[in-house]
């Protein structure tokens, strides 16, 4: 058996999804990784709680820290994405590296994440729907049957624009981004001339170096909490990967674009918190970013502060909300996006029903895996918002996401390094960005996975709590609920579907050397629709 490792590149198993090929080059591509993080909506659901947690003024290098670990994983996607270029990424590679089983839960982890945000970015969406043509009474109540009803229907859109195909996916994503960065610049740069010129409210802040020393007040219990959720503002750049198949040069240009993503992430991020930290300040009362009152959304408070409410700061104002909109828009789709493709992947190699690997004949994308990914999502979305009366169980979907994200992330991290260990000792070069870089992520990560489930498990950290009604009759937080109750399902529906399809699960269909094709006894080759099959060498 020939140790993948010590291969350059594996020879394309699958000849063709169906995909539509070299749709994408490297701007599209960058664009589709930093749209898909949403900075915007990332910021204005994150800021706030992190300043709370660290109850500090630590947030910019926190900011940059949490960059870090992104940074050294990127690094690992793009590795493997060099030898492997497949729609699948972390469920492909974690069972080349680690096996079957480690590779299903992979691709679930991904699955999970990205159902575990829609219902956040629906909400988001109905709310400043209503915010944007003034109806506040409405955009303000989270609880609104019209916001639901908007909400909806904003997956619905979302989810028909990802079915027609990927080039007007991207095109969108450039239209969207470039409102969002645009209006984050502006935000910046008017924040910061009313910090210089003195005309910034009370409470506000001279920037300080002191704001980049981790040290500076610090508290471990308070990093940990502010550096995991900061995570959050990161996750999404690995879209870039997950349309290697329809990029130019898959090879290498999605790793490129998954690199480049992450840099233009970091400057972004740098320069909103500095400003927004030194304009509003940390109080607790008013604009202060301290307030509970607007911790889950302080963009659209300061935004109404920084450009105030007549005449062209109006006008700018309203440009916020369509910001904040157009940047949970844009995660909404490419939220859509991976998840389908990982699903069709999955299929492809008989890992999950082969009707996710159908692809529409005319549009070149995934027909039942986009769809089922919508229609999951508008059920979960009107459940959670059932269960919580609009909000709280969401919040805590939002939070959950940390484990989801350090796991798979993680995972890939620790698939770089075991896949590539034969070639690590070669030079310098492989030793880094194969093995130091991607084992150092993937450790950073799972020491927050680990700290998130000890976290969450105290029910005064979460917006929700379940009381056992049988003995010990504990309280668990409702953050910890999500995250082991989404794994446990994972767990379930494997062994279920392994019981029922072993073939993947036994390494016949994708294993540690290069698959050719599905065992004699399934019958088509491996995700070749309507393809004769191709030799074996």
């Amino acid at each position: 058996m020939t140790d993948l490792a010590e291969a350059e590149k594996v020879p394309d198993p699958i000849i063709d999804k169906g995909l539509k090929g070299g749709a994408l080059g490297l701007i599209s591509s960058t664009i589709v990784g930093v749209a898909s993080t949403a900075p915007a909506y990332s910021l204005a659901a994150t800021l706030g709680f992190v300043v709370i947690y660290i109850n500090g003024l630590q947030a910019p290098i926190i900011t940059i820290l949490a960059f870090v670990p992104m940074l050294f994983i990127s690094y690992a996607y793009k590795e493997l994405n060099n030898t492997d270029p497949d729609c699948g990424t972390t469920f492909t590679w974690g069972t080349r590296a680690f096996g079957p089983k480690t590779g299903w839960l992979g691709g679930w982890g991904i699955v999970a994440a990205d159902v575990l945000v829609m219902a956040s970015l629906a909400q988001i969406a109905g709310q400043y729907v209503f915010l944007l043509f003034n109806a506040n009474t409405i955009g303000s109540n989270p609880n609104s049957g019209w916001v639901l009803l908007v909400g909806v229907m904003w997956i619905v859109v979302m989810t028909a624009i990802c079915y027609i195909g990927i080039e007007i996916s991207a095109n969108f994503q450039k239209a969207l981004l470039g409102i969002e960065l645009t209006m984050l610049l502006v935000l910046s740069v008017v924040a910061l001339y009313k910090v210089g010129a003195g005309t910034a409210p009370i409470g506000h802040l001279t920037p300080s170096l002191s704001w980049f020393n981790p040290f500076d007040h610090f508290s471990g219990t308070g990093f940990m909490a502010g550096f995991t959720v900061m995570l959050f503002i990161y996750w999404g750049w690995d879209t870039t990967v997950s349309v290697n198949e329809e990029t130019k040069d898959p090879h290498t240009t999605p790793g490129k674009a998954a690199v480049l993503s992450t840099l233009v992430l970091l400057v972004t991020y740098a320069v909103v918190v500095v400003a927004t930290q030194s304009y509003a300040g940390i109080g607790t009362h008013g604009i202060g970013l301290r307030n509970p009152a607007h911790a889950g959304d302080v963009l659209s408070v300061l935004g109404n502060s920084i450009f105030g409410s007549s005449g062209f700061g109006s006008f700018l104002t309203h440009l916020l909300f369509l910001m904040i909109l157009s940047s949970a828009a844009a995660s909404t789709q490419t939220t859509i996006l991976p998840t389908a493709r990982t699903t069709l992947s999955m299929a492809v190699y008989k890992a999950i029903p082969s009707s996710f690997g159908k692809i529409h004949k005319r549009y070149l994308t995934p027909t039942v895996s986009t769809l089922a990914m919508g229609g999951v999502s508008i059920v979960l979305y009107v459940v959670m918002n059932t269960l919580s009366s609009g909000n709280s169980v969401i919040v805590d979907s939002v939070s959950a996401l940390g484990t989801m994200i350090a796991f798979y992330y993680g995972l890939t991290g620790f698939a770089c390094v075991w896949y590539y260990r034969a070639t690590l000792g070669e030079s310098a070069r492989n030793l880094w960005v194969r093995g130091i870089l991607p084992l150092l992520g993937g450790l950073i990560l799972l020491g927050c996975l680990i700290y998130n489930l000890w976290h969450y498990w105290n029910p005064a950290n979460s917006y929700t709590v379940w009381d056992m009604p049988f003995a010990p009759r504990w309280q668990i937080g409702g953050v910890f609920l999500l995250d082991v109750g989404a794994l446990l399902i994972g767990v379930v529906l494997m062994f279920t579907y392994r019981a029922l399809r072993p073939a993947f699960f036994r390494g016949e269909v994708l294993n540690r050397d290069t698959p050719t094709r599905v065992p004699d006894d399934i019958g088509v080759p491996v995700g070749l629709f309507g393809i004769e099959p191709f030799d074996e060498k």
